[in-house]
């Protein structure tokens, strides 16, 4: 039996440890209520935006479109972007996404595709790197950034283009977790060069737009917008669903713990009213022996 002071002290740290994460889970929640304004507040001009994109690519998407819109002609060398959280305790948030960027890279291999591998967030970036440190070619860092604005799509962008121009890849996918409410959080992979539309973002049927100048000039400029667009509206995905993932991750914690000092409450006394009875037993067999 378990002696009666260790029992004391787990309880108490049990105690301190469900503090600890009901206090995460205030946090969190009070963090998600402006993660989540953002995201969906970021949704229709995104939605918008792509819908454009996509019938300017279905216009102009023949000889002499833009090379992000075409491609290289080529699709042997594929750019990964994955995009997960800078700090953990959020359950299978950074897991999900990893995992699901990893599982991409294993078909590309397969295929005998070439895989290049950038980590924005540093769980990401230990997640991958244990099973394909080969492939990782560089890693964005946000930990100093406290909210996440256009500016910080803008430079993961700029440094995916530049690439792009210098030849280093033909493909780039993004990697994050798009949400839908507080328990649920979907891994997503998206396209980003050559443009692809996200699914639902069809180009405007039965309506007939004049565009000035050519559409090939008009998407020469969107273009790389459109990268920062849906790099930007990743991030923003991303900020809502590691909110919500911790804070049902620590709403989980804290209901165990509860759990757990019950428990060890029960074996407290149970172990306290063995003692007592033996002293008892002790003292009247001593009386009785007088």
């Amino acid at each position: 039996m378990a002696n009666l002071k260790d029992l004391k002290n787990r309880i108490s740290s049990v105690k301190s440890t469900r503090k600890i994460t009901k206090a995460m889970q205030m946090v969190a929640a009070a963090k998600l209520r402006r993660a989540q304004e953002a995201a969906e507040m970021s949704r229709p001009y995104t939605e918008r935006f792509n819908a454009v994109m996509a019938g300017l690519a279905a216009s102009a998407g023949g000889e002499g479109a833009p090379k992000l819109l075409a491609g290289t002609g080529s699709d042997n060398v594929h750019l990964l972007v994955v995009m997960t959280a800078e700090r953990g305790l959020c359950g299978g948030f950074n897991g999900n996404i990893a995992k699901k960027a990893k599982a991409h890279a294993a078909d590309l291999k397969a295929a005998g595709k070439t895989v290049k591998i950038i980590t924005v967030g540093k769980k990401g970036r230990d997640a991958i790197k244990r099973d394909l440190e080969q492939d990782f070619i560089a890693h964005v860092d946000l930990t100093e950034v406290k909210r996440i604005g256009y500016e910080n799509a803008q430079d993961i962008a700029r440094d995916v283009l530049a690439r792009f121009d210098g030849e280093e890849f033909d493909v780039a996918t993004i990697f994050y977790a798009k949400f839908v409410n507080v328990v649920t959080q979907i891994p997503t992979a998206q396209q980003i060069i050559p443009f692809e539309a996200p699914e639902g973002a069809d180009a405007d049927s039965g309506t007939l737009y004049d565009y000035e100048p050519s559409e090939e000039a008009i998407l020469a400029d969107l273009l790389p917008r459109a990268v920062a667009t849906q790099i930007f509206a990743a991030l923003l995905e991303n900020g809502a669903s590691e909110q919500g993932a911790r804070m049902s991750a620590m709403d989980n914690a804290t209901r165990n713990a509860g759990e757990m000092i019950d428990k060890l409450t029960i074996e407290y006394n149970r172990s306290r009213q063995a003692v007592i009875t033996n002293e008892l037993i002790e003292i009247i067999s001593g009386a009785e022996a007088l």
